[in-house]
């Protein structure tokens, strides 16, 4: 079994309303509460960290298999929505819905669609993040599957 190490380091000056830095390599950003949980806003926060988390690994994870399976992806685009219950001063992240938008090329059999639509479920499952956040948060896909209008020239 091979364990891959990822590392961050965080500097926070402390109190509630601090903004802080976090270094992960390539990931460098300031960090504080978001303004809609009345802290200062800067930089980024734990909840759009988490479904930002989400949402790279599911987009990734997905192209991945479409392009194992030899799908004829014209373009893929994704957004994500995060939902966190605010009840008596407890925050809780409730939700994550992934709206994936793959089109496919107009030559794009029935048979490829039926597969990329099964691909795009099965990606959810398959991707890590989905898996360690499973039970804790629900997580909810809207995909839009299309055929290009167009032949590719």
């Amino acid at each position: 079994m091979a364990i891959e190490h990822f590392h961050l380091t965080a500097d926070w000056p402390g109190g509630r309303n601090a903004v802080g830095s976090i270094d992960a390599g390539k990931l460098k950003t300031d960090i504080s509460i978001p303004e809609e949980m009345d802290g200062p806003g800067v930089g980024t926060n734990p909840d759009e960290m988490l479904l930002g988390a989400a949402a790279t690994c599911y987009i990734i994870t997905l192209g991945a298999m479409l392009e194992r399976a030899e799908l004829p992806v014209d373009s893929m685009a994704h957004t994500s929505e995060g939902r966190v219950d605010v009840t008596n001063g407890v925050f809780t992240y409730k939700e994550i819905i992934h709206r994936p938008v793959i089109t496919l090329e107009a030559g794009a059999s029935d048979k490829q669609f039926d597969k990329a639509q099964k691909l795009i479920e099965k990606a959810e499952a398959a991707c890590m993040i989905s898996r360690a956040i499973q039970g804790n948060v629900e997580l909810t896909l809207e995909p839009t599957l299309l055929r290009t209008d167009k032949a590719r020239t």
